[in-house]
């Protein structure tokens, strides 16, 4: 049936409103996907250029060369050797267990370290690069070089690894770097993308440690071609990275080599400070150990003699061990007594062998007591019943103060490990800390450097030296950054009266060079090298009344822990201060025998720059001195290259 005209002419415009709304809207799906073409091809084209580029040019980081350690005298203590290894890329590798299997068959390589170098490039993100075996042999190398196509994501590199020239002589002062590890993550603040790649060495102790920003440099980067399998075709650019800041140490290494090798058999640390500029020429501790055995990672056998070692070689002792000063501390108090004018110098005190105090008895060293004492006799004798008193008359926050300022209980900013406070205590120190009140038996204790009082071998040289010069002397350790030298650590003047000073200084001369003083043993013989000096005897062990009764234990009875600390301070020459010593014998005994002599022949060493005319030492002690000299200078070669001890 034919349909009505005006029926057909009503549906004939609509399927062309109809067309015209499907024709318009496939038109702009059309140009809109003509405009994103044309967007993706000329407007973002250097975009997803790039990224096409990044699916076969890789960007590997370049790790820059470590700075290098000096001696004052430009003798290498830190060094970058050469150092041949293998490292692979995870996602280059395909199966990366089976590149590890290859690999085993080419060069050494263990079951352990697989599984170590599996494990690890597991933790680590599929990119960066993980170290599987270093120190190779060029014969080792150049099997895995040759063998290339077979070995997907494996690289042979030429890269640097540290090097300690001087062992164990150096080890408490430069310290090591090993592999970065997650406790090293966890514990810094630092975003450098260098210590993401495994094995990467970073300073671990010592200067290493402290000065690892300066030593470590920055990254440079290379951008490499690979192909389909992930092999390295070509190198397409490289930008070096910026080596590490060289650094300058203040420490004399043949100096520093003696004093090792002189304390050698002992438990001690030894410090010696330039009194012109606060240099630290030495800071030896004993025994030392071996660096280069952290480097690559020690092994258990090697870490568990050290730990178990009673001597405790890992203690950088000359900076981190506080011990108590003893009589080494009587120039604080007789400073802070003679400053407060509550001492006169030719005032006598009476001792008698011990002083009573609120019903207990503090002893002297010497029995049967010193009879009547004068200021200039009392460091000679070293009379703890005449320091009794004067601490009594001081009080104990003058003599903190004083400590103070000589250096004691102050933590001296070195870039070194663990460098200690001490400790010079006072009232609030004891309320803040123990909750308990001072008391004047306390003081007593505190005035002959025992008690509460603690301090380093570090703190006890910078206080001769600021007996001797008057100055507040800074140590420094750092001479010069990449040439640019550091500032000098004189100091201006400590504002005490140099007359009381003088009177110091004269006491100590008398304890060293008077036939009764307690350092005479231990006297230089040449007048000019004259120097001052004090003993010290620390106990670390309570001496009962019984004991005392029927006679107090001496040393050499005693168990080597049980044993008093042997301490010894001195400066010369005295007319002249140009070095400062002080020296801690652990367990020595007594400091006249067991920490003098030492500190006298590192002193020489330091006055002559080297091993010192027989005619410097007292005539009875030659013929030892000169066997002497002659083993350790076999071990200490003039130049100051001493053989890499363990």
């Amino acid at each position: 049936m034919r349909r009505p005209p005006k029926e057909t002419a009503d549906s004939a415009r609509l399927i062309s409103r109809r067309a015209l709304v499907v024709g318009a809207a496939q038109a702009g799906v059309l140009g809109a996907l003509g405009l994103r073409m044309r967007s993706m091809q000329v407007e973002q084209a250097d975009q997803f250029r790039l990224l096409a580029d990044e699916n076969r040019i890789n960007i590997r980081l370049i790790p820059p060369a470590r700075g290098l350690i000096f001696d004052r005298n430009g003798v290498k203590l830190a060094e970058n050797e050469q150092n041949y290894r293998v490292v692979m890329v995870r996602e280059d590798a395909g199966d990366p267990e089976v590149i590890l299997a290859r690999l085993a068959e080419l060069m050494p390589l263990s079951d352990e370290d697989a599984a170590r170098a599996m494990e690890e490039m597991m933790r680590r993100s599929p990119f960066v690069p993980v170290t599987i075996a270093d120190r190779l042999s060029w014969e080792d190398i150049a099997r895995v070089t040759i063998n290339g196509p077979a070995l997907p994501g494996v690289i042979a590199e030429v890269g640097l690894s540290r090097h300690y020239p001087l062992g164990a002589d150096m080890a408490h002062v430069v310290g090591y770097v090993g592999p970065v590890s997650d406790y090293d993550l966890s514990r810094i603040d630092d975003q450098d993308p260098l210590l993401q790649i495994p094995k990467f060495q970073i300073g671990k102790t010592g200067v290493e440690n402290k000065m690892e920003r300066t030593l470590r440099g920055s990254a440079g980067t290379k951008r490499i071609e690979v192909n389909a399998l992930g092999r390295v075709m070509r190198e397409l650019d490289r930008q070096e990275g910026v080596p590490g800041g060289d650094l300058q140490l203040t420490i004399d290494a043949r100096l520093q080599s003696y004093a090792e090798a002189r304390l050698e058999g002992e438990s001690a640390g030894a410090v010696v400070i330039d009194l012109e500029s606060g240099d630290l020429r030495t800071v030896a501790s004993a025994p030392g150990f071996n660096p280069n055995l952290f480097v690559r990672g020690i092994s258990v056998t090697d870490w568990t003699d050290l730990n178990e070692n009673k001597y405790r070689p890992l203690a950088a002792k000359a900076v981190q061990g506080a011990y108590p000063p003893g009589s080494t501390f009587k120039m604080v108090t007789a400073l802070a007594a003679l400053e407060a004018g509550v001492l006169d110098p030719e005032e006598s005190i009476y001792c008698r062998g011990y002083t009573e105090v609120s019903g207990t008895r503090f002893h002297c060293w010497k029995g049967s007591g010193h009879g009547n004492v004068v200021f200039h006799d009392s460091l000679k004798f070293s009379c703890d019943c005449y320091y009794y008193e004067v601490g009594q008359r001081v009080g104990i926050d003058q003599i903190a103060a004083m400590a103070r300022k000589l250096g004691i209980g102050v933590k001296h900013d070195l870039p070194l490990s663990a460098v200690t406070e001490g400790l010079a205590p006072d009232k609030a120190w004891k309320q803040q800390v123990r909750g308990e009140d001072w008391r004047i038996g306390d003081t007593v204790n505190a005035s002959i450097g025992q008690g509460y009082v603690l301090a380093s071998p570090l703190q006890l040289a910078i206080m001769a030296g600021r007996i001797a010069t008057g100055r507040n002397l800074t140590p420094r350790i750092v001479r010069a950054i990449d040439g640019v030298e550091e500032p000098s650590g004189a100091g201006e003047s400590l504002g005490l009266n140099e007359n009381i000073l003088r009177r110091v200084r004269q006491s100590m001369d008398a304890t060293c060079n008077n036939q009764r003083g307690t350092a005479y043993g231990s006297r230089i013989a040449v007048s000019e090298m004259r120097m001052a000096a004090k003993t010290g005897t620390s106990q670390v062990r309570r001496i009962t009344a019984e004991e005392r009764a029927r006679g107090v234990t001496s040393n050499a009875n005693l168990p080597w822990e049980r044993r008093d600390h042997a301490l010894f301070v001195c400066f010369a020459p005295v007319d002249d201060p140009k070095f400062a010593v002080a020296i801690v014998v652990e367990h020595g005994g007594g400091g006249s025998t067991a920490a003098g002599p030492i500190a006298r022949d590192i002193m020489l060493q330091a006055l002559y720059d080297g091993p010192p005319p027989l005619d410097a030492y007292p005539a009875n002690v030659r013929g030892r001195i000169a066997e002497q000299q002659q083993r350790i200078q076999e071990r200490v070669p003039p130049g100051g290259t001493a053989s890499d001890r363990a």
